[in-house]
């Protein structure tokens, strides 16, 4: 199998990171909180909000939490990448999309003490907790790890 290179996978996770952190500025910049900009009226607007828990508003005012998750997951990320990512393209690139998601949200949480998200979706009538790049980033980073689990492991499943 072919050793992937990590130069690729840096600039992914830099270039992730950098769309994340300009995107949240322009939102603070040129939105007001609360604003909302319909892209497609009915399943897509641009929302201005603040979030200062995890996914759904979970665990908010928790902020010391969330440090130390984020150092500890980016850690235990950057470990498993060095021991166990070097022939899986999609296990790298899942590894990365979750690092680059997980910095991205851990700088706002620094800068802010919140995360700024603004991607609000409503699809089937369902209104979506809204989101960001960083989160986006998680999602990819989490269905790309199942993949590689379900469908490319070639771990010893049938040894006793």
């Amino acid at each position: 199998m072919k050793n992937y290179r990590l130069l690729p996978m840096s600039i992914l996770g830099i270039a992730i990171i950098f769309l994340d952190q300009v995107t949240k500025l322009l939102v603070v910049k040129f939105m007001e909180l609360g604003e909302s900009i319909p892209l497609i009226d009915g399943f897509l607007y641009l929302t201005s909000h603040r979030n200062e828990g995890a996914a759904w508003g979970m665990l908010q005012g928790r902020m010391w939490l969330f440090y130390i998750i984020t150092v500890f997951v980016i850690v235990v990320l950057v470990m498993f990448y060095k021991r166990e990512a070097k022939t899986s393209l999609l296990l790298q690139t899942s590894l990365v999309l979750l690092m680059a998601g997980a910095i991205g949200n851990f700088i706002d949480r620094l800068l802010f003490q919140k995360v700024v998200d603004f991607v609000d979706t409503v699809i089937f009538g369902y209104d979506f907790p809204i989101f960001n790049v960083a989160d986006a980033s998680l999602t990819a980073g989490v269905i790309l790890m199942v993949i590689q689990i379900f469908f490319f492991d070639k771990g010893d499943k049938n040894e006793n």
